[in-house]
C-alpha cells in the first residue's frame, strides 16, 4: 500500500469527527469506531509482539484506554486511527517493559527490499541478513519509525501524530535512523 492510498478525504475526517463527538457524549456510540479500527490496531500490535493472545490483550487495553480518554480527544486534522495507534504503541512498549520480553520484527520481502534501497545497498541475501541484524540493534523508538514508514507505508503526517511529534521531526528522525542503519551495515 503506498502512502497515497492512505490519504483520507477531508469529508471523511469531518464525518469521523462527528462520530467521535457523538461517542464523547454517549459511549455506546463508540462501537462503529471500535469496529472500524479493531483489526488494524490488532495487526499493528501483533506485528510487534508475534503472539496472538498478547496482541488481543494489548488491543483490548488500547480500546479501553481510548474509551476512558475519549473526552480529552481533540481533532487535529488526521484520522482518529493515529490517536489509537499512539495508544497502542504506548501500551505495547509498556508490555515489553513490564515483561522484559524481546520485541518481534515482522518484515516481508517487499518491505525489506524498500528499506534496502533506502540504505543504498545492493539487494542481496547477505545485505538482507545484515539489515535484519542491524534492525535488531536499534532502539525501540527508532525501530518503530522504520516499521511505520517502510513496513506499514505510513505517511510522515500519520507517524508524527502517532509519536506526538511534528511532521518535520518525523522526517528528520526517519532519515537519521536510516543513516545509523547505513553505518551499522558497513
Amino acid at each position: 500500500m503506498s502512502a497515497n492510498q492512505r490519504t483520507v478525504s477531508q469529508a471523511d475526517l469531518e464525518s469521523e469527527w462527528q462520530e467521535i463527538q457523538a461517542a464523547q457524549v454517549n459511549p455506546a456510540k463508540f462501537q462503529p469506531l471500535y469496529a472500524r479500527y479493531y483489526e488494524p490496531i490488532f495487526r499493528f500490535i501483533h506485528r510487534r509482539t508475534g503472539q496472538e493472545s498478547v496482541a488481543a490483550e494489548i488491543c483490548s487495553d488500547t480500546f479501553l484506554k481510548a474509551m476512558q480518554k475519549l473526552s480529552s480527544y481533540s481533532y487535529r486534522g488526521v484520522p482518529f486511527s493515529a490517536w489509537l495507534f499512539r495508544i497502542a504503541s504506548n501500551e505495547t512498549a509498556q508490555y515489553f517493559r513490564r515483561t522484559a520480553k524481546n520485541r518481534t520484527i515482522s518484515t516481508d520481502d517487499v518491505s525489506l527490499q524498500n528499506l534496502t534501497e533506502e540504505t543504498e545497498e545492493i539487494d542481496t541475501e547477505k545485505t538482507r541478513e545484515l539489515l535484519l541484524q542491524s534492525l535488531e540493534k536499534l532502539k525501540e523508538k527508532d525501530l518503530l519509525i522504520i516499521e511505520m514508514r517502510f513496513f506499514e507505508q505510513r505517511p510522515f503526517k500519520e507517524i508524527a501524530e502517532i509519536l506526538d511529534i511534528s511532521e518535520s521531526n518525523a522526517k528528520v528522525r526517519t532519515y537519521r535512523v536510516l543513516d545509523r542503519l547505513k553505518k551499522m551495515m558497513r
